[in-house]
């Protein structure tokens, strides 16, 4: 017995075999979003590659098929990465962010591909910094080369967790650093060399906080000074007060005594 609806009852009287095939069809249509505005979807085995290269977005489509595997958003005007950008793309496995304005990767950016994502390219835009917890678990093959990277501790262990592109290694350029010599030279050059950011993250807290004390310990003292030339000006008027009282000479005289001793 065939029980089927509309369109696929006449299917089912001349082919039963036809319209289970054709349900599944029309179930995997339905479940997956319409493509982008701007953007070009093709299909392949259940699941979807989208592309929206050199399409003037400003930000990353809302509305993706959940299916995809690729998405290729390179050559847009795209300036951030928001949190949970991607939690829909559960199978997404190459994502193309290269040649755009991205400015601000925020920490939980890619949560949701750790255990899918293959490839990221994040090479040619504007970042100067992530957050430690941004690539966090991603076991992607990742490209962060030509951003203007400020060379610092924090990215020095956002890079010691990544699994960097090997041919895009040294176009990880330091355009600033917490040294000003290191400025302009390839970050993992200077992580081999030997340097390491975050001891002078270290150092850097450990003098400000020298200064610090330092600045208390002249507050203290000065007040202190105050204190005793303030009180030293009180007694003086008050002696000065005794002397002017009958009898008062001999009492301030041995007053004066006891002050020079204590």
């Amino acid at each position: 017995v065939c029980v089927c609806v509309c369109v696929c009852v006449c299917v089912c009287v001349c082919e039963k075999e036809l319209c289970p095939v054709f349900f599944r069809a029309v179930f995997l249509k339905l479940g997956a979003s319409a493509c982008p505005t701007g953007c070009h979807c093709t299909e392949k085995s259940g699941t979807t590659a989208v592309q929206c290269t050199s399409g003037n977005l400003e930000s990353i489509p809302s509305d993706l098929p959940r299916d995809t595997v690729a998405l290729l958003l390179a050559s847009n005007r795209i300036t951030k990465i928001p949190n949970y950008a991607f939690r829909q793309l559960g199978r997404l496995q190459e994502l193309d962010l290269s040649d755009n304005n991205i400015e601000t990767v925020e920490a939980a950016a890619f949560h949701g591909l750790a255990d899918s994502l293959r490839a990221l390219d994040l090479a040619n835009n504007r970042i100067q910094s992530v957050p430690k917890e941004a690539f966090a678990h991603l076991r992607a093959k990742i490209n962060l080369s030509n951003n203007p990277w400020h060379c610092e501790c924090v990215l020095q262990e956002v890079l010691r967790e990544l699994r960097l592109d090997p041919q895009s290694v040294k176009d990880v350029v330091c355009r600033t650093a917490v040294q000003e010599e290191y400025a302009g030279r390839s970050l993992i050059q200077v992580l081999d060399s030997g340097i390491n950011f975050c001891n002078f993250h270290h150092k850097t807290t450990d003098v400000a906080m020298f200064v610090t004390m330092f600045g208390w310990f002249g507050m203290v003292i000065a007040y202190v000074v105050y204190y005793v030339r303030h009180n030293r000006e009180d007694a003086r008027r008050h002696l000065e007060y005794l002397k002017s009282l009958p009898g008062g000479a001999r009492m301030a005289k041995d007053l004066d005594t006891v002050s020079t001793v204590l």
